[in-house]
Parts: C-alpha cells; sequence; structure tokens
C-alpha cells in the first residue's frame, strides 16, 4: 500500500505564519505531523500559532532569521530539544522585490538572494546532519516558475529561484545515499491575500489586465489555490516519494508547457 502517512514526523516549515507554508503545514498536520515553524518576528509567529489554533492544530513558534546561521543553528537544537528532531524540512521563507533591473541597487539584489537561497542553504545545512542519524529525511524547497522563466521586474528573484532550483539538486546529489530526499514545488499563480489586488474586478466589471493574462496563459483557466499545493507537498514529504529526488514539482496549471492563446 502506497505510504502517504507523515503520523509521528517533525515538520518544520519557514515563514509558515500564514500563505502558502501555512497551506503546506496545515496538509502535512493532517497527515499526522507535527508541525514547527518559524518566522522573523514575534508578532508574526503569535498570528501564526493563533492560526493554527483556530485549526485545530498544535504548531510550535520560534521567532529566527533564516539567513542568521547561528540563529538557525540555535532553532534546530531547540527544536529537537522541546519537539523531536526535524524529519521534514519545507524551505518556504522568501521574498520578492519588483523593481527594474537597472533601478534595482545591489543591496535590495543582495536581500532577495539572501532570504531566498542562502536561507534554504543555511536551513537544510542545519537539518541534514540529524537526518543522516536518523537514517533519512525530506527537504522540499518552494521554488518557482521563475526557476525556468524570466519577467520584466524579477531579476533577483528569478536568479534566487533558479539558484535554488540547482541547490534542490545538488542536495539530492550530494545526500541521496543516506536516504534524503531533496525537492522543490514550483507553484504557479495562486489565489492569496497579496495576489488578490491583481484579482479585483475593474469599475466596469471587467478583469484586471494580469488577472486576464495569467488566466490566458494557464491551460486550467484559473489561478491556482494554496490548497492545490497540498496533494503535491505531502507527496514529497511522505514515503510515497521515497525514488524521487531532485525533482522539481510544477503545480501551475499547465503554463510552463503552453505557448499561450493566438491573439484573435
Amino acid at each position: 500500500m502506497v505510504n502517504f502517512s507523515l503520523e509521528g514526523k517533525v515538520a518544520l516549515v519557514t515563514g509558515a505564519s500564514y500563505g502558502i507554508g501555512f497551506a503546506l503545514a496545515t496538509a502535512f498536520a493532517e497527515a499526522g505531523a507535527k508541525i514547527v515553524f518559524n518566522d522573523i518576528k514575534q508578532e508574526l509567529v503569535d498570528k501564526g500559532l493563533a492560526a493554527y489554533k483556530e485549526k485545530g492544530i498544535e504548531a510550535h513558534g520560534y521567532v529566527c532569521d533564516v539567513t542568521n546561521e547561528d540563529q538557525v543553528n540555535a532553532m534546530v537544537a531547540k527544536i529537537a530539544e522541546e519537539v523531536g528532531p526535524i524529519n521534514i524540512l519545507v524551505n518556504n521563507a522568501g521574498i520578492i522585490k519588483r523593481i527594474p533591473m537597472v533601478e534595482m541597487t545591489a543591496a535590495e539584489f543582495r536581500q532577495v538572494i539572501d532570504i531566498d537561497l542562502n536561507g534554504p542553504f543555511i536551513v537544510s545545512k542545519a537539518v541534514i546532519p540529524g537526518m543522516i542519524k536518523m537514517g533519512g529525511g525530506k527537504i522540499i524547497n518552494i521554488c518557482s516558475m521563475m526557476s525556468e522563466l524570466g519577467r520584466e521586474t524579477v531579476s533577483a528573484y528569478a536568479a534566487a529561484k533558479g539558484g535554488l532550483k540547482m541547490l534542490t539538486r545538488n542536495i539530492a546529489s550530494e545526500y541521496g545515499e543516506y536516504n534524503i530526499q531533496c525537492n522543490g514545488i514550483g507553484p504557479g499563480y495562486i489565489a492569496t491575500p497579496q495576489t488578490a489586488p491583481l484579482r479585483e474586478r475593474q469599475a466596469d466589471g471587467s478583469r484586471h489586465p494580469f488577472d486576464s493574462f495569467i488566466v490566458a496563459k494557464t491551460p486550467a483557466a484559473r489561478w491556482g489555490t494554496p490548497e492545490d499545493l497540498m496533494g503535491p507537498a505531502v507527496f514529497l514529504a511522505s514515503d510515497a516519494s521515497n525514488f524521487v529526488n531532485g525533482h522539481v514539482l510544477y503545480v501551475d496549471g499547465g503554463i510552463l508547457a503552453y505557448i499561450g492563446k493566438q491573439p484573435q
């Protein structure tokens, strides 16, 4: 029988106070995992703890900056002591800055790379020794369609997510022999509170131009939902994916397979 159960596993999902990280952690909890998450400020951790409690999930929250190696190491040690060794890691914490490349400062570029690429490196590095000791583990990196595609104003984000795709492959290459599977999920355009302004109807009742653009580019003809990511995440976190390694699973409604509609 295929085993999708996460019973007894400890799952760390970074930046999971809300949004996609919260949805994935909720799916893991429903599959039996103990949930641990971090955020950069206490108020965000508190907000996350309240949201999990509302769903009947007993989550454990920690204040930690994923770009700070000392803080990450201390958090991983604390989780092992208070909850248990980490079996599943989801590198979800990330930011995007939409700035044309020639207007973007090097400091802004570095900040995106630091959080979106160095962060996953630092947190993965902190949990891998424990996974080796336990005889295996699962690492899921939240990549993006920008791991494959470019777009105006997202040079730093695309560079970071392209790098994260290759870090995913390299972790799989380096630690696959220890029964560690490292894969990525590449979400398409997901309907979250952050993207809500792009989906608001115009004054005349028509779609927002970006909304029309995304729906026309997506064979599924809709935005994704956080729930669309739950099944793929549970698959990659469970024993069902034990021979899947170094793969990025794009959950994009078919955008990457599609050239788009011919203009009328």
